[in-house]
C-alpha cells in the first residue's frame, strides 16, 4: 500500500514514487491506495498505425518473463485492442476497494474501456475531456496492488489523452514507436518535443514495420521504404530499441487472442532501459 507524504521531510528515495509529487506545479493524480506502482512507462507516437499496442504488448511479455511484476493501461480510449490480443472477454469486476484489472495467462494485468463496456463492438462516442477523465480514473479507480512497470498505451499525437497523462500520471520515462517513411522524422520529433516540454525522459525509438523477409531466400525487403531511424536517434542523441520486421506470427497471435505467447527477440534493448526499480 502506498504511503502518505506531508511533503515536508522526503528524503530523495522518499519521493522517487511519491504519489504528491508535482511537476511545473501540477499535482499528480493520487493512484488508488490499495496499489503500489514503481515505474510508469509510456508508449507514444506521433500519428496513428505504427503499432502501439503491439510494442507495448511485446515489451509487456518480455518484462513478464523476467520475473517482474507487470501492467498495462490501455489508454487509446476510442481504439482499444490489448483485451482482444491476449484473448480478454467480458466486464471486469469490481468491489469497495475499486475497479479490478483482469490477468492475462502470462500473468500481465490489463485495464481498457473494453473491459467496461457492454460489448468490445460497443463504440467510444466521447469528446477529448470525457476520454482524458476516463484515463485518470483508470488510476485512480483501479487496484493495481504491486505492479513493478505500468506500460500505458497511449492514443497518437499530442491531444487531450497524452497530456492528461503526462500531467496526472508520474510517468518515469517514453517510448516513442514509429515506422520507415519519410515524414518519420517530423513526426519522432513531435513526439520527442512533448516529451521534452513535460520533462519526461525518452527511453528510446523503436522502429515497426522495418522490413518483410522473403519466406523463399531470406531477403530483407523494404516494403515501407528505407529506414532513417538511426540518423534520427543520433540527432536526437536517443538509442534505436530495435526494428521489427513485419511478422505473419506476430499478427495472427494478436488475432487470435494468444499474444502471451509472443517473445518479440527484435525488442531485447527495450527490456534494457527500463529505469531501474527503486
Amino acid at each position: 500500500m502506498a504511503k502518505e507524504c506531508d511533503n515536508s521531510s522526503c528524503t530523495k528515495e522518499d519521493c522517487a514514487g511519491c504519489k504528491e509529487k508535482k511537476e511545473n506545479g501540477i499535482p499528480k493524480e493520487q493512484c488508488n491506495q490499495f496499489s503500489e506502482i514503481r515505474r510508469v512507462i509510456g508508449i507514444v507516437s506521433g500519428k496513428g498505425g505504427v503499432g502501439k499496442s503491439f510494442m507495448a504488448a511485446s515489451l509487456a511479455n518480455q518484462l513478464a518473463a523476467k520475473g517482474y511484476r507487470v501492467g498495462i493501461m490501455d489508454a487509446d480510449v476510442t481504439g482499444p485492442s490489448i483485451p482482444k490480443m491476449y484473448g480478454l472477454k467480458g466486464a471486469a469486476s469490481a468491489d469497495e476497494n475499486g475497479i479490478r484489472p483482469m490477468v492475462t495467462e502470462n500473468g500481465i494485468k490489463i485495464i481498457s474501456v473494453n473491459l467496461l463496456l457492454p460489448t468490445e463492438e460497443t463504440p467510444v462516442i466521447w469528446r477529448g475531456p470525457v476520454i482524458a477523465n476516463m484515463v485518470k480514473q483508470f488510476w485512480t479507480d483501479v487496484v493495481w496492488e504491486e505492479i513493478d512497470y505500468l506500460l500505458v498505451d497511449m492514443p497518437p499525437g499530442t491531444g487531450d489523452v497524452p497530456l492528461t497523462v503526462f500531467q496526472s500520471l508520474p510517468i518515469d520515462g517514453v517510448v516513442i514507436v514509429t515506422s520507415p517513411q519519410d515524414l518519420v522524422r517530423m513526426i519522432v520529433k513531435k513526439a520527442y518535443n512533448m516529451a521534452d516540454m513535460m520533462h519526461v525522459p525518452v527511453l528510446g525509438i523503436a522502429e515497426n514495420y522495418s522490413y518483410v523477409k522473403c519466406p523463399d531466400c531470406g531477403k530483407e525487403l523494404k516494403v515501407f521504404g528505407e529506414s532513417h531511424i538511426d540518423e534520427i536517434a543520433g540527432e536526437l542523441n536517443v538509442p534505436v530499441l530495435g526494428k521489427i520486421p513485419v511478422d505473419p506470427e506476430f499478427a495472427s497471435a494478436a488475432d487470435k487472442g494468444i499474444f502471451h505467447t509472443v517473445q518479440n527477440e527484435y525488442l531485447t534493448d527495450g527490456v534494457r532501459v527500463m529505469p531501474e526499480l527503486s
